[in-house]
């Protein structure tokens, strides 16, 4: 997503909340959506229909759906969320040409081994969520 076509909030979040890494990154990000601009939505019951493509597509791959019913997938849904929750989305350097074929095949890669990351190892990459802050003074 470039920095013209900026998202219309709340912005939706459709992750697999089976995956270790998916649900420890999407607390980080309601941690730190001090503006509450996200929401989130588990796909993962295998009951689940509700989503803005089929639940095996959803299950590939995060899904972002805005205000305005623009869908996002991938590294696009991944940028436009942590904007959202006021994080680098490293979208200038995801734009350039050579990087961004990259990215994606590299996010495709990870969603297909999600589930060979032990817990563990996801809680230490994305697990450490929002600053804790006592009387003005945070840290991470």
């Amino acid at each position: 997503m470039s920095r013209d076509a900026l998202p219309a909030y709340p912005l939706t979040l459709y992750f697999d909340a089976s995956c270790a890494i998916c649900s420890a990154e999407m607390g980080n990000l309601g941690a730190r959506d001090t503006a509450g601009r996200l929401r989130f939505v588990d796909c993962s019951p295998a009951s689940f229909s509700d989503g803005p493509a089929p639940r095996d597509a959803l299950m590939a791959a995060i899904h972002a759906v805005d205000a305005t019913g623009r869908v996002l997938v991938g590294v696009p849904a991944i940028r436009a969320s942590r904007a959202a929750a006021g994080l680098p989305s490293g979208g200038g350097l995801l734009d350039l040409p050579l990087v961004a074929p990259l990215a994606d095949r590299a996010y495709a890669l990870l969603a297909r081994n999600r589930y060979r990351i032990p817990r563990w190892l996801a809680t230490r990459l994305a697990g450490r969520v929002a600053p804790t802050c006592n009387d003005g003074n945070c840290r991470l």
